[in-house]
């Protein structure tokens, strides 16, 4: 945890250019983006997409190849990590064993030779409601307490940014998601900027006001969590912020206030305001929550655009099952119905019709040779959202 001097007002975190070479990888390419102050905001993506690589650059962890690093109009590229006014929060907590719960809280003020330190310790053992906590050690308390322990030793510093390196990738489901309000709740009771690392899609959504989803080192969409998974820019955010069904199609342009695609013979269209592509080869995509299931001799909502097909596989998990259903061309779409109580689960072998509202699809530029793409099934537990 660094022992952060903090010399000049807030401001916007801004990264201009940044860019990190390792040897020929480049982790992190060309970044440009800023950062709100009092926000908190998600990095978001796989493993390797240069998420952490970005956040260690922001801690004075890593120095970058070229670009910079900017806290309001202040440069802070080349300052050391101790000199910045940032905290930084790791998956691993990083507590001090030897130290009991008051003293490891206490550290970065006795490192700036603050000595009357009890009143803000208690403030802050307080704000992560860890009243009492402070004669233990780290030894004596769960993940979910080591992680506020090691909250409050960085929020004790009154840090520009915090940064939070997949803070709670090492807790349990359930307390993952309690700690998940409580990160948020935090963050609006201190009014510091969070950033935060993570790959997890839900922790992203649950807590941030903007995510960025992060490929290949470089940000392919930016924006608020619910505009980006009802509209994704491009196929790789559509399966990693969610899952989408992805028709390969092709689209001859904008006829009015829609745009016509044909997919494997069949017609369809697509609001021209829900289109990223609108000429040419295209993904159409739908949510699978968005994808409806009703029998071949159901009638269907006016409007709704449909293809019929076979449920190859039914998946229950708690307040959704997630189906299978194989298309007559031979792709997969996949559909979570929820289990409202209303209806039966359909059998394995069920002949269905598949059918939408076109105003939940939307339009992906698309590669060509690509082909389509299901949704696959959400590794979701009992009593998740879809």
């Amino acid at each position: 945890m660094n022992g952060m001097v903090n010399e000049s007002p807030g401001g916007d975190l801004r990264l201009d250019g940044l860019t990190k070479r390792f040897g020929r990888i480049t982790a992190v390419d060309g970044l440009d983006l800023t950062v709100a102050q009092g926000s908190f905001f998600a990095l978001l993506g796989p493993s390797g997409c240069g998420k952490t690589t970005t956040l260690r650059a922001v801690a004075g962890l890593e120095e970058p190849t070229s670009g910079r690093v900017l806290l309001g109009d202040r440069d802070i590229t080349r300052l050391r990590p101790h000199r910045r006014p940032v905290n930084t929060v790791f998956q691993s907590y990083a507590l001090f064993p030897h130290l009991n719960v008051h003293e490891n809280v206490a550290f970065g003020l006795r490192r700036r030779g603050i000595r009357s330190v009890d009143a803000e310790v208690a403030r802050m053992l307080a704000l992560v409601r860890l009243d009492g906590f402070g004669p233990r050690r780290p030894a004596q308390l769960s993940g979910g307490q080591q992680q506020r322990v090691a909250l409050a030793r960085a929020l004790i510093n009154q840090p520009q940014v915090l940064l939070l390196d997949e803070p709670l990738g090492a807790l349990d489901l359930k307390l993952r998601r309690q700690m998940q309000v409580e990160l948020k709740r935090l963050q609006i009771e201190v009014g510091t900027t969070f950033v935060q690392v993570t790959h997890d899609q839900e922790e992203a959504m649950t807590m941030a006001d903007t995510v960025a989803v992060m490929n290949a080192g470089r940000i392919e969409q930016l924006g608020g969590p619910a505009d980006i998974y009802e509209y994704p820019a491009t196929a790789f955010v559509a399966n990693f912020l969610g899952q989408s069904n992805l028709l390969a199609a092709e689209a001859a342009g904008p006829a009015g206030s829609e745009v016509p695609v044909t997919a494997h013979g069949a017609r369809f269209s697509v609001p021209a305001d829900r289109a990223r592509a609108d000429r040419g080869a295209v993904h159409l995509g739908v949510r699978p929550e968005k994808l409806h299931l009703a029998g071949t001799d159901a009638g269907l909502p006016a409007g709704h655009q449909h293809v019929a097909g076979v449920v190859t596989d039914a998946s229950y998990v708690g307040v959704s099952t997630q189906y299978l259903v194989r298309t007559a061309w031979g792709g997969e779409l996949s559909a979570f119905v929820a289990n409202s109580g209303l209806g039966g689960q359909l059998p394995i072998g069920a002949s269905v019709v598949a059918h939408w509202d076109p105003r939940h699809a939307f339009l992906l530029p698309r590669e060509p040779g690509h082909g389509d793409r299901a949704a696959g099934r959400l590794d979701a537990p009992v009593g998740a959202a879809p």
